[in-house]
């Protein structure tokens, strides 16, 4: 099943999704010393157009495409944005239309080979292709705790769906007539009360697959969750989670 096309899920993405991306953006503008913003930016998979939004900042005009309708239904528009439904694996481009392509937590959700294939042909000569995730370590700075229920609560009531390995490296770009250039790890801190911790783990893919896939109801997944999480919380109205 396409996990993110159900409207119901794009709701969530669009109220529980932290907007960390600037801070991407911010590293992706220092690294490639872009003193004046690019003509045009592709951002592939991009949901309810938070990775779109944060690529105004060195693009001057920016598409964001998402297979899903009610993700694209969800974003926010913008004159200097525009959204199309499609693949990532069949891009609505021209041909060496695009000076850079972002993707933002999808890499592991498409066929690579076609996509890449897509995307050599719509990048411009020297033109960039930005893959970059934000995981969620479950590491609660206030309570250590949280993680033991984590590995052995949540992810046993709710295991992660399939999907492809993640990495790519220096091989990996050579047989799609890419050259890989550079690997960066960062790190950043969101902070949650406990209800927007809830409404953030309602947008994990482990539930999307249960919640969508028809075996369990949103409302009984919500009360769990936060009956669960709520005593990690003890008397703090905010706790502090490090992504990375």
């Amino acid at each position: 099943m396409n996990y993110f096309d159900p409207k119901s899920t794009a709701e969530r993405y669009a109220k529980g999704r932290p907007y960390f991306h600037p801070q991407v953006v911010s590293c992706i503008q220092t690294y490639l010393s872009l003193t004046e913003p690019v003509a045009r930016a592709l951002d592939v998979g991009c949901g309810t157009g938070l990775s779109t939004i944060a690529l105004k900042a060195i693009a001057r005009h920016v598409v964001g495409i998402d297979s899903s309708a009610a993700m694209i239904a969800s974003a926010r528009l913008d004159p200097r944005i525009t959204y199309v439904i499609a693949s990532a694996e069949n891009l609505p481009i021209s041909d060496n239309d695009c000076d850079i392509i972002t993707l933002s937590s999808v890499f592991h959700w498409i066929d690579r080979s076609l996509f890449l294939s897509e995307a050599h042909r719509v990048l411009r000569p020297h033109g960039w292709l930005i893959v970059y995730d934000n995981y969620f370590s479950a590491r609660m700075q206030e309570n250590p705790a949280f993680h033991t229920w984590w590995r052995e609560h949540y992810l046993t009531t709710y295991p992660s769906p399939p999907r492809a390995r993640v990495g790519f490296g220096v091989e990996d770009a050579a047989q799609d007539s890419f050259q890989f250039i550079r690997q960066e790890d960062y790190q950043n801190l969101v902070q949650f009360s406990v209800e927007t911790l809830v409404e953030y783990l309602l947008t994990q893919s482990n539930i999307i697959a249960v919640v969508e896939g028809g075996t369990e109801r949103i409302a009984d997944v919500r009360r769990w969750i936060t009956a669960s999480v709520t005593p990690f919380f003890a008397d703090r109205a905010d706790v502090t989670f490090m992504f990375y």
